[in-house]
């Protein structure tokens, strides 16, 4: 069994002894981060803008960030990522069996590595899924990794979901609010409910989509028949 969950935006600019740099790492995908770092060199100055998303300082920042990642110092990618579900997830609270847990069964999706555990050793970096292709340069590897698991149990947005094709042994879980009668995604306000609902998975050891029906949080629960957490305001 899998469980997939998204990165973050939001890195931790960590100030770290180590001296391990991405360089060192024997990372299962490098050449596939290699061809990423590759196009990343042809684009021109005033592509940047648009792909970062941000002023063209910070744009030009972020791609010479992007280009030195082999030469940046590493932490494991569940203290590097910072967000809302991150936080609510609060690594540093779990049982040394939470966290074996979630290394053995949890992966993370990424625009730059395609998909890490983790405690996978990774560089701060900014690049998300869906420029560069980069949802289609990622597909057919994890489409087939994914493929040979029991389960899969998909927590990612609609972005991330687009770099794999989702077989039968997977299950999309989504977070809605209903309002009037009206569903709709629950958005920013399902970040913090999914963080909540992988800290549960890891702490009880869950794995089938049975074993989610008990959980709660904020007044999000359950829906059996729609396979969504819903909450009604």
């Amino acid at each position: 069994m899998k469980i997939l969950i998204p990165p973050s935006e939001g890195k931790a600019k960590v100030k770290t002894t180590s001296s391990i740099l991405f360089d060192d790492t024997d990372f299962i995908y490098d050449e596939y981060v290699d061809h990423i770092v590759t196009l990343l060199s042809l684009i021109v100055d005033e592509d940047l803008k648009s792909i970062y998303g941000t002023s063209e300082e910070k744009a030009l920042t972020f791609h010479r960030q992007n280009q030195d990642i082999y030469n940046s110092q590493c932490i494991p990618a569940i203290e590097r990522y910072t967000g809302v579900v991150y936080e609510h997830i609060n690594w540093s609270s779990l049982s040394e069996k939470a966290k074996k847990f979630m290394e053995k069964h949890i992966r993370i999706f990424s625009g730059m590595f395609g998909m890490l555990t983790p405690l996978t050793m990774i560089p701060d970096y900014k690049l998300k899924m869906n420029v560069l292709n980069l949802q289609h340069h990622w597909s057919p590897l994890l489409t087939e990794e994914l493929a040979k698991e029991d389960l899969v149990i998909d927590l990612l947005p609609q972005v991330h979901r687009k770099a794999y094709k989702a077989g039968k042994n997977v299950v999309r879980i989504d977070f809605s609010v209903i309002t009037k009668g009206k569903k709709t995604a629950a958005g920013h306000f399902g970040k913090a409910v999914k963080g909540e609902l992988i800290k549960y998975i890891a702490t009880n050891q869950i794995t089938d989509v049975k074993g989610l029906a008990d959980f709660e949080y904020d007044g999000f629960h359950w829906d059996k028949k729609l396979k969504t957490f819903v909450k009604e305001t």
